[in-house]
């Protein structure tokens, strides 16, 4: 995919699940579940032991899924990441070698970013999106909202802290997309390999997103 296509692929679905657990056999098995509920998108972090093996055999097994790299601090590892099939890059905080490393590769960059400066920063760059975070911690979705009065253009991730009880209202907020970790992917659900428990929270998560833009959209009309 191109990167206008992987971009709009993430604006169109919503939601980015962040796999972040403790063997690649759970991120495999995660990920699979995550798809299965009907989002596909994955972003594996580095956290995982044997990241970059996990992308690689997601993105050969499971070509319709859009597989990211997360958690990010070097510009080698974003490499061999994205030589392993990953289709955008993400990060905690703004990392500018990273972003550029991403723009002159041609690939989707979402930059973590808190601040009115980091964000101006981001965008300035040429990144795709920003991610806002942690997102949670700061105001929650009042703090998407007042970011998004002077940066209204800027498509924003809210990222950190979203669950089932401000989901919506980061989407109302005017958050382009949100990224949801431990709250998709449960730890329990994990252990137990409880494939439907995860299914279940991906649907649910895609019917508020959907939801929350339809009500968005009747209330610019």
């Amino acid at each position: 995919m191109t990167r206008e296509e992987v971009r709009a692929r993430i604006e169109e679905i919503g939601i980015i699940p962040a796999v972040r657990l403790y063997s690649a056999e759970d991120a495999m098995f995660a990920a699979e579940a995550v798809c299965e509920g009907a989002i596909p998108i994955v972003e594996v972090t580095m956290t995982v032991p044997g990241a970059v093996e996990v992308i690689r055999q997601l993105t050969r097994q499971h070509p319709g899924v859009l597989v990211g790299a997360g958690t990010l601090f070097h510009v080698e590892k974003a490499r061999r990441c994205l030589d392993a099939g990953a289709a955008f890059l993400t990060m905690p905080g703004l990392d500018l070698e990273i972003v550029n490393f991403a723009l002159g590769r041609g690939v989707v960059v979402l930059p973590g970013a808190l601040t009115p400066t980091e964000v101006t920063t981001a965008w300035k760059a040429g990144c795709d999106f920003v991610k806002v975070f942690p997102c949670a911690a700061n105001g929650g979705p009042s703090y998407i909202r007042a970011l998004k009065g002077p940066f209204s253009e800027i498509p924003m991730v809210a990222s950190g802290g979203v669950d089932q009880t401000n989901a919506m209202g980061f989407i109302r907020a005017g958050a382009a997309a949100l990224g949801i970790g431990r709250d998709l992917i449960h730890q329990d659900a994990i252990k137990r390999r409880e494939r439907g428990w995860i299914v279940e929270l991906a649907r649910r998560y895609t019917k508020m997103v959907a939801e929350a833009r339809s009500i968005q959209k009747g209330s610019e009309v």
